[in-house]
């Protein structure tokens, strides 16, 4: 009998307000959803505060579910740059804890993401959730938007994989 290979991976959707996450595992080749959720930090906290919440929960989320890769957003520079900082401090403090326990991150642009997942990098917010959706089986678009992205992340880690 043929020995089931699996790997498990931690996608996330950087920021500062909220980072969201989700847990994919790749089981020869099949995709299985584990889990997902959200990070929120208060506005009316200091950002260093902030900054530092996001990095004890990442950590808390490597512990618990052990990933042996994590998919990452890269910044995105719309037209507010001032914006861009905060998720890019946060993307900082993320790719630090992902380091400090040795893991491969994987960056996906958000059009590669969308392409990843629907195959269209036009594609829009709810044609990737719910095709997010489609690929994990699940009953309901995973909530909040953040998640769906993060698992997005994810699939496109694992995809990268298979297609190797």
């Amino acid at each position: 009998m043929r020995r089931k290979t699996s790997r498990r991976v931690l996608g996330i959707d950087p920021g500062l307000a909220s980072t969201g996450w989700g847990v994919l595992d790749d089981i020869d080749g099949r995709i299985c959803y584990i889990d997902h959720g959200v990070i929120t930090t208060k506005a009316d906290c200091l950002r260093a505060d902030r900054l530092f919440f996001i990095l004890q929960c990442i950590r808390s989320l490597l512990d618990k579910y052990k990933p042996a890769e994590a998919a990452i957003e890269t910044l995105y520079f719309g037209r507010n740059v001032t914006s861009a900082i905060p998720v890019a401090e946060a993307r900082g403090v993320i790719s630090a804890a992902i380091a400090e326990k040795n893991i491969t991150l994987h960056e996906f642009t958000p059009n590669a993401i969308k392409s990843g997942v629907v195959g269209s990098a036009s594609a829009d917010k709810k044609q990737v959730q719910e095709m997010v959706r489609i690929i994990l089986g699940l009953d309901k678009i995973p909530k909040p938007d953040h998640a769906a992205d993060a698992l997005g992340a994810a699939i496109c880690a694992i995809n990268k994989k298979m297609i190797k």
